[in-house]
């Protein structure tokens, strides 16, 4: 934009208060780590008490960054990448490859189980941000804020289970079992996330407004992430 002095020359000059941040030499390419835990909403009391623990999971996207051209401290980005998740049960086994229509959550309390037993997935997903930048010339010195979506479909789940022990605790086995099935989860999953923070690392959080199994197979269980995800942008 330029401002026209009051002069006879009529030469244009440029207003330096609305000249754009350069961020010419910013890559639009950044990779995005986050580090996760797990929570499931409307669980029945009879499956929360047992789950426990350290629900982590990582997710990984490659993300491409557009700069809006009128304010590029916003932009839109979008990506793909791989997201997982990881629900870990104590006394409890889940028999995704069962015959029933409905999902058994088989109680242990007082039989034979595996001391570390969890129920994990992953999807490949497509993230979509609206960001802002305070900073975009030096995005390791900016205050950074996005919200987005991220849509996705199921590549696998499965359950593993190991150290078999008795219902005293007492060791049994090393023996460790992995079943893999898809048949009575939501394949497809559909979210909200929003992110906040300084420089390199951001807290997020999403939330899957698309129930983990199917329509009656299991109690209407939505899924969320809480955590820190690390980007350049």
């Amino acid at each position: 934009m330029c401002l026209c002095l009051a002069s006879a020359t009529g030469i244009c000059q440029e207003n330096p208060t609305t000249k754009k941040t350069d961020i010419s030499a910013n890559p639009s390419d950044h990779f995005m780590l986050q580090l996760a835990s797990n929570h499931w909403t409307g669980e029945p009391d009879s499956i929360s008490r047992h789950t426990g623990g350290l629900n982590r999971s990582a997710n990984i996207y490659l993300m491409l960054d557009k700069p809006f051209k009128g304010n590029n401290h916003f932009s839109l980005a979008f990506g793909l990448g791989i997201g997982t998740s990881s629900i870990y049960f104590k006394k409890m086994s889940v028999l995704i490859n069962s015959t029933n229509a409905q999902l058994p959550f088989v109680n242990k309390d007082s039989s034979m189980r595996f001391k570390k037993y969890k129920l994990s997935s992953s999807f490949l997903e497509v993230p979509i941000e609206f960001r802002f930048s305070s900073n975009p010339a030096e995005p390791s010195k900016s205050v950074k804020a996005a919200v987005g979506v991220k849509i996705g479909t199921m590549l696998n789940s499965k359950t593993k289970g190991k150290t078999l022990e008795s219902s005293t605790g007492q060791t049994i086995s090393s023996y460790t079992e992995k079943i893999i099935s898809k048949k009575y989860f939501n394949t497809t999953r559909a979210g909200a996330t929003a992110r906040l923070g300084y420089g390199n690392f951001t807290a997020f959080g999403t939330y899957y407004f698309t129930p983990v199994f199917k329509d009656g197979v299991a109690a209407d269980m939505k899924s969320f992430q809480v955590g820190l995800t690390l980007s350049g942008l």
